[in-house]
Formats: C-alpha cells, structure tokens, sequence
C-alpha cells in the first residue's frame, strides 16, 4: 500500500446499486448534511466522494474522534516505555501527590483511563476545570470517583486528556509531533491542526482536525493490525486491546451502538469498532468485510446515520449489483443544497441587529463591481472564552463575507476564515443565507428581516448543531500552521 496515498480499486469492491441507495438515504434523511464519504475494501479506495462545497483537501474538526489518535499515541508510548497501564495515575504527577488524598482517585490506573472506567458516574469536564483551570489533571484528580476505578463505565473527558497529558509530559513533544515521525508520516498524512491549551498542551479528548483520508488511514492500519507497508507500527497485542470490549456499558439506554462495549478509545459496534466524533464524524471499521468506511457529517442523530450504513452499505460488501458507471457520475456530482433565495429589487445598503444568538449586527451593502453580489459584514456577540483553549492566534472582530443572491455556494477567498454562503433574498424585505464553516462540522441559518420601507431590521442567527465550546466565530476553524507546529 502506498504510503502517500491509498491506492484505488479498479472496481468498486461493493455493490454500485447498494451505495447509490445509501446516497439517497444519507440525502433524504431530515437533519443530515453528509460532508463526505470514503470506503476501503481490502486496503483500497472502493468509494470517495465529497458533497461541494466540501473538498478532498479540508481538514475538518473530528471532535472526539480524536480521542482514537491519542489512544494511537498510548500504543507507542507503551511500546517505548514512557506509558504503563497499571501506574496509577498520580504517580505520573507527582507534584500533586501529596494533595490528592481520596483513596478512589489515588487508585484510577492509566488502563482506566484508557477504558472510560475511571469510577466517575459522569462527565467531569466542567468539574476539573472548574477546580483547577489551569491544569485540568488536578481538578480531575481533586474529585474522587463515585465507584470504585474500573467497575463503571462513563464517558468523561478528563479520561483521555489526561493520557494525551501524560505523554506530552513523557515524551516532551506535543501529541501532533510526537505521532509524526510514529504514525503520520509513516502513512502518508500530511498536513493536521491540533486545539491546544495555552500552555502548548494538545487536547487529548478532541481537536484534531484531519482529512477524510487521514482518518480512513487510521482505520485501515488497525484493520490491519498494526501493520502498514509490511511494516509493523502498532503491536497487534495493542490493537486487540484497542477495539476489543474492556468496559461493558450495556443498559445506558443511548442506542445500541452505544451499548455493545468500550476498548480503548474505541467503540464496539454492532458490526465492528469505530472511533467516532459528534455530530457524525466516523471512522468504522468492519474487520468481517475487510472494509472501513468514512464519513463526516451534521446530525445530532447520529444513530439513524450507523443505522443507515448498516441497512444499505453492510449487504453491499456482499454483492456487485449495480452500474459502477452509475455510481461513478453520482459520486462525482454530489453536493449540498443551497440556500434558496435571489437578487435584491433595490440596490440600498442595510443594518441589522440580533436581540441574542452568535451575531450581533448585520450589514450588507452591494457590491459596487457590478456584480450584483452583496457584501455581508457580521459582527459577532461577544463569546466567553473556553477557560484554557487556544485558538491558533486568529484575530477577533468582524467577518466579511460575499453573498451571490441565488447562485448557489461561494467559497471564501484563500487566507479567509474558511466558509461557504448561499441565499438571497426571499421578499423584498428579507434576506435569507446559510453559513458553513468548512473546517467543522457546523451549519448557521441567518435571516435579516428590515423594516418596511426601512435600511435597518432584525436577524436572526443560530447554528444547526450547536457549538461544543463557545468560542468567536473567528475562531472557527483549524489552528493556523504555525500554531499547529508549537
């Protein structure tokens, strides 16, 4: 298999007829916007396909399916000895030791950790940072758990930060250059963003912003047990552990992808394992088809969309029905709808204002080109800070952007924050308009609504899905290279 890019089938090693059914599915699903698709089968590229504006090249905000690269990081650290699953915790800080006195945190393993079966009932983000938050592992370690360590799975964010922060202490490099020369390179992944804290820390838990390919690397290199080019990067003792049941979370009633079992950062599904991000960012892993497949998205029902792969995709392995033809042309031509709307009957400038939501004021004003697009100027509401997130050095402030009334997606200039709008007017006194922010998951809906007879009105903005760190719209994207490279 190359290492710089995975080489592709000459037939779609699944059937043409079964994708095209789950196409139409995935796009009459209500609350879907499919961003892209990536299948393997047998160490190949079977099916790509990318819904424009989205594209091959963008790096998109995995959320927590970070949390199985970081957990890629622990096989290494194992491997090289920084990292030993039954040391507890504590002992990797030591200058918290004589504080941390509850017997239940003093006994959490890094397995524990590993396994989402730190003894906590719940989430304990807030908590920890709440406590301490300048150093999350303290405020993590200052709340003892409700159980005892191992006996009790719930997911909680504290669990994986704290192994990425282990290693980063361990090894002294930030997990972006530590799984460089290990992981990255020797795949072929290219360029990657990291969310860290101020103090050069990445966030082990989420983050990372990554390629559809990069992810389906990851994927077909634990398919393969641990090998890649005939070479051996993961032990298959690691990857057996990885995404074999270490902690039974049965009975959570949250789905029953949910429910089948946790590795190590890693889901047991009801066919397979996966590592998964909100919102439906996937990485499935289907060791019974010798397949992985790939998708990024926006749902907040992110069951119905594993419920759509396994009712259309999984019988495809075993087919060739269909006209690769077909598919192909489909594939090739996939894109979101855009925001209806058209052209403005007058030409006047306007100003808006929000009562709440991300943007506080809107103005618009024509484009003096000619053109007929409108030049759209958001001031956003002031956000609070995540306590401790970097953003890549961005600068706060106003976002332009320009708006061609009923012509589908406009991209934003290179160097831009990273967006695609479509809309236009629906009456003369409202615009309508559709914000993607192609480095994340997210979608927002704005409507300006002016006064009749009137330059000045209301708007309107949410987010489809929403934001699971407030932060400036700005912001929203991957951290510049120069951040991501510490």
């Amino acid at each position: 298999m190359s290492a710089a890019d995975l080489p592709t089938s000459q037939s779609p090693d699944i059937s043409p007829a079964a994708v095209l059914r789950f196409l139409d599915a995935l796009e009459a699903a209500p609350g879907v916007d499919p961003h892209s698709l990536m299948i393997l089968r047998h160490g190949r590229v079977a099916v790509e396909g990318w819904w424009a504006p989205y594209a091959r090249d963008h790096r998109t905000l995995m959320y927590s399916l970070t949390k199985s690269f970081t957990s890629t990081a622990a096989a290494f650290a194992v491997a090289e000895g920084l990292l030993r699953l039954d040391d507890p915790v504590v002992s990797y800080f030591p200058e918290f030791e004589a504080e941390i006195t509850d017997p239940g945190s003093r006994s959490i393993l890094v397995r524990h950790l590993l396994s989402m079966a730190s003894g906590h009932s719940g989430e304990q983000w807030g908590e920890a940072t709440t406590r301490d938050p300048d150093e999350p592992v303290r405020g993590f370690l200052l709340g003892g758990p409700d159980r005892e360590p191992g006996s009790v799975f719930a997911y909680n964010q504290p669990c994986t930060y704290t192994v990425g922060a282990i290693i980063q202490r361990a090894s002294g490099q930030r997990l972006l250059d530590y799984l460089r020369p290990r992981l990255f390179d020797p795949l072929g992944i290219g360029d990657l963003a990291w969310r860290m804290r101020p103090t050069g820390r990445d966030l082990g838990h989420t983050g990372l912003h990554a390629t559809t390919e990069a992810v389906a690397k990851l994927g077909q290199l634990y398919l393969q047990r641990g090998v890649w080019n005939g070479e051996r990067l993961l032990s298959e003792e690691w990857v057996e552990q990885a995404t074999s049941l270490q902690t039974d979370n049965s009975g959570r009633g949250e789905g029953p992808d949910w429910e089948q079992g946790y590795g190590y950062q890693f889901w047991i599904s009801r066919h397979g394992f996966r590592g998964d991000g909100a919102y439906g960012q996937y990485c499935l892993v289907l060791p019974e088809q010798d397949a992985v497949v790939v998708l990024t998205s926006e749902t907040v029902d992110m069951q119905a969309l594993l419920g759509l792969v396994w009712e259309h995709l999984l019988p495809g392995f075993a087919s060739d029905e269909g006209d690769p033809g077909e598919l192909e042309k489909r594939l090739a031509g996939l894109a979101l709808e855009p925001c209806p709307g058209g052209a403005a009957a007058g030409g006047g400038g306007f100003v808006c204002v929000a009562q709440d939501g991300p943007v506080a004021e809107i103005r618009g004003s024509q484009c003096p080109d000619g053109s007929g697009d409108w030049l759209l100027t958001l001031t956003e509401r002031a956000a609070e800070d995540v306590v401790g997130i970097e953003y890549g050095g961005f600068p706060r402030g106003p976002i332009t952007l320009r708006l061609a009334p009923g012509c589908g997606w406009r991209t934003s200039a290179p160097g831009k924050l990273p967006t695609a709008v479509s809309g236009g007017w629906t009456d003369p006194a409202t615009l309508r308009f559709d914000v993607l922010f192609l480095e994340t998951p997210h979608r927002m809906f704005v409507t300006c609504g002016l006064a009749p007879g009137s330059e000045s009105g209301t708007v309107e903005a949410r987010f489809v899905s929403d934001w699971l760190a407030s932060a400036p719209l700005s912001t929203r994207r991957a951290p510049l290279p120069s951040a991501a490279a510490g």
